[in-house]
């Protein structure tokens, strides 16, 4: 089977470049220097949602599942610099050519992705591929909208309308699954500033586990698996649920999944 590769990003304010942007004092703390673009952000657009460049990421999590299992993670260790995280993710493309699949990646994921790897100096050049050096990526690769080398589920299922988007925490759980557990991405800042970043990297886990189960409903959906096919799959999950049950956010979503 074609490697599946679902992921998730966490992201904080990227305080170093802010204050280099808005030439604010070396004296200011990173809470202040984030409260200021937030600050800064609402009063130009009404949310403090800050601009996909300056959203550091803190932490990225994947489900990876191959002909050798099924395998949940996330990358790198709890004090690895960004640059390390997403070297190591383009890595695994690079390795695995995989389908990616992701819950708004394209409007979120990946443009932070972009733009992080860009100033941190990352290569990516099998992500790239536009059919230069793979001819098969010229008419599928990850950077078109409407290639199914990267599966944006979110955009896919809205038919690439904003206003018929729908949030992952809703359809998990309409779909059965347990949803988001122990955060949401609004309390990644404060988290992050308290030094919870495993308990970061464990929500960012749960979100990506979520996104698998309702890619596996897809499948059933489009008829790429038959309904064996997906209890099988969920099998693979609880499976792996069960084994990592030490892992107390495993715990809890193999408890929140209704039988």
């Amino acid at each position: 089977m074609t490697p599946i590769l679902v992921f998730d990003i966490e992201t904080i304010p990227d305080v170093v470049g802010l204050r280099k942007l808005h030439e604010l004092s070396a004296e200011l703390s990173d809470e202040a220097v984030a409260e200021f673009a937030f600050q800064r952000r609402r009063q130009q657009s009404g949310s403090d949602f800050l601009p996909h460049y300056v959203q550091r990421v803190c932490a990225i999590s994947c489900v990876l599942r191959t002909d050798e299992g099924l395998h949940a993670w996330s990358l790198g260790k709890t004090d690895d610099p960004e640059k390390t995280l997403i070297a190591q993710f383009f890595k695994g493309i690079e390795k695995y050519t995989p389908q990616l699949v992701s819950w708004n990646g394209g409007g979120f994921d990946l443009p932070v992705l972009h733009y992080r790897a860009m100033i941190n100096g990352v290569a990516a050049p099998k992500y790239w591929d536009m059919g230069d050096d793979d001819r098969d990526f010229k008419w599928n690769n990850y950077i078109g909208r409407y290639h199914m080398r990267h599966l944006d589920l979110m955009d896919l299922l809205a038919m690439y309308q904003a206003r018929a988007n729908a949030p992952l925490d809703a359809m998990a759980q309409l779909c059965g699954y347990p949803g988001k557990l122990g955060m949401d991405g609004s309390q990644v800042w404060k988290s992050f500033m308290a030094g919870d970043i495993a308990g970061i990297r464990a929500y960012c886990e749960t979100d990506v586990m979520n996104t698998y189960l309702v890619y596996l409903r897809f499948q059933l959906m489009r008829g790429a698996i038959s309904e064996a096919g997906l209890k099988a799959e969920e099998q693979v999950v609880r499976d792996f649920l069960k084994a990592n049950a030490a892992h107390k956010h495993w715990a809890e979503f193999d408890a929140g999944w209704a039988a």
